[in-house]
């Protein structure tokens, strides 16, 4: 049995067979992790003592009768997503040591249903970026290509999973950051609908934005892992109540009869690299030919995306991240003499470049006399880019797209320009902006770097997203490619 690659669902049926236990397993991951993140750099903080206690626990309810999909299985949380038994910086230094008193929603659930924690992922800073090259701590690598850019925010879970050091990790997805990340490093990034999964406990960005999903290796582990995530919350005021269907039960592999839609804006974008236009094309081939309609739509107004969000964003981001003034939260340091010696050093610590763009950039936008002509007017171009939406589900069940306009691009290729690299979401932002759904999943090779192409779906239409991004799957081999990097692994 090998760990690169391993699928929830093989790993699973591994344990339930009695052919592998959640402490060796865990401990196989471990090793592995020691071996390559050194290279990879996916983990902030990695947790030994709470995996294989939380590994020993799920054999003892195996043992004890108890079976669950993700009951034993290890996987990795992105490092915006509050742990009580780990450390939680968010990638910047204003957090670093800051420990909260509480697990996520989403954590907290997943704990129940058996899952082994192995430690926290980079991140760019407050999950502001689309490279994890905003990081305080370090700049996470794709495991294709050392010398490349995971994406982001959320590179550090997506180049965990990837590189065959966890099987599956939580993200978030604020405009793209589940999967941006995703297509780059040649996995599946699921964003479930606004409201679908609670955000209590999800260090805030865009709190009418951010969502927190799975990545993983598979369309069939996103759903088993969607399905133990999501729920009404009443610790969030957001979260929808309605009910969660079996989305795995929902895994048919029949497209046939179903319409999905082709917005020209998208294909005709400036700017994309040809060879991702014709992974995406030869996807479309592949649903056509499982019995899918292809349809034209359009989305008229996705040129005002990157605009409005760069507005929308970073105005709440100015007002979610007042809080950190360094009295409340900041640097945490045993050695410091007194609480102003700590405040001092957290204000030396203090937020990175991009965190302070974004927050200058939304007080702008927000402020008297910019107001109307800004934020408000980013806000009625919003809705009109929802009802592009809505016009385009009255004729097709799912829409198809790239991911991204390029494969991943080099480390420091972008980083002294920021307008280049807010381009590598032009793709992702509209969904967010709409609060629907979308899923990313491998289409092929690009020059040896992976291809991604994008199912959207209606509001809470998760089940169709899945349910055609898997038809796709069944009949490709994009989902079984590995980097090289994740091949060096010995059978146990």
């Amino acid at each position: 049995m090998r760990v690169s690659g391993l699928t929830i669902s093989k790993a699973h049926a591994a344990l339930q067979a009695g052919q592998v236990r959640s402490v060796e397993l865990t401990e196989r991951f471990l090793d592995r992790i020691a071996q390559l993140d050194p290279k990879v750099r996916a983990f902030l903080h990695i947790a030994p003592d709470v995996a294989l206690q939380a590994a020993q626990d799920a054999d003892r309810r195996r043992a004890d009768g108890e079976d669950s999909p993700l009951l034993g299985v290890p996987l990795a949380i992105k490092d915006v997503l509050c742990t009580g038994d780990m450390p939680t910086t968010c990638g910047s230094r204003m957090l670093e040591g800051f420990r909260p008193p509480y697990d996520a929603t989403v954590v907290a659930r997943l704990r129940r249903a058996g899952v082994v924690p192995l430690g926290k992922t980079n991140t760019d800073e407050f999950a502001m970026g689309s490279s994890t090259e905003n990081s305080a701590y370090w700049t996470t690598h794709n495991p294709w290509d050392l010398d490349r850019v995971p994406g982001g925010s959320s590179g550090g879970s997506a180049a965990a999973v990837a590189a065959g050091i966890a099987t599956a990790a939580l993200g978030t997805d604020t405009g793209g950051s589940i999967r941006q990340p995703a297509a780059f490093c040649g996995v599946v990034g699921l964003k479930p609908t606004y409201g679908r999964v609670s955000r209590h406990g999800l260090v805030a960005f865009a709190s009418s934005l951010d969502q927190a999903g799975p990545l993983t290796h598979t369309v069939r582990d996103a759903a088993l892992l969607l399905g133990a995530m999501a729920g009404h919350d009443p610790l969030d005021a957001t979260s929808a109540d309605r009910p969660v269907p079996s989305f795995a039960d929902e895994l048919v592999g029949d497209v046939r009869g179903m319409r999905l839609g082709v917005p020209r804006e998208y294909l005709s974008e400036e700017g994309m690299d040809p060879s991702v236009s014709a992974a995406v094309r030869d996807a479309l081939d592949v649903w056509q030919d499982l019995g899918a309609e292809i349809v034209a739509v359009s989305l008229p107004h996705t040129s005002y995306a990157l605009p409005v969000y760069y507005l929308l964003a970073p105005a709440e981001a100015s007002a979610n991240l007042a809080r950190y003034d360094g009295v409340r939260y900041g640097y945490s340091d045993p050695a410091a003499e007194d609480i102003w010696d700590a405040y001092r050093k957290s204000r030396e610590a203090g937020l990175g470049a991009e965190v302070k763009r974004r927050i200058m950039l939304g007080a702008y936008a927000l402020s008297a006399g910019y107001y109307d002509a800004y934020y408000l007017k980013a806000q009625k171009v919003r809705t009109l880019i929802k009802r592009d939406f809505d016009e385009a589900f009255a004729q097709c069940d799912a829409i198809v797209t790239p991911t991204t306009p390029t494969p991943a691009f080099k480390i420091g290729e972008k980083a002294d320009d920021p307008l280049r690299m807010y381009m590598a979401d032009v793709f992702t932002l509209s969904l967010n902006l709409a609060g629907l759904c979308g899923i990313s999943i491998p289409c092929g090779l690009a020059d040896g770097l992976p291809v991604g192409v994008q199912v959207l779906g209606n509001a809470f239409a998760e089940a169709t997203v899945l349910r055609v991004a898997d038809a796709y799957e069944r009949v490709t081999p994009w989902h079984e490619m590995q980097p090289s990097l994740a091949g060096d692994d010995e059978a146990w």
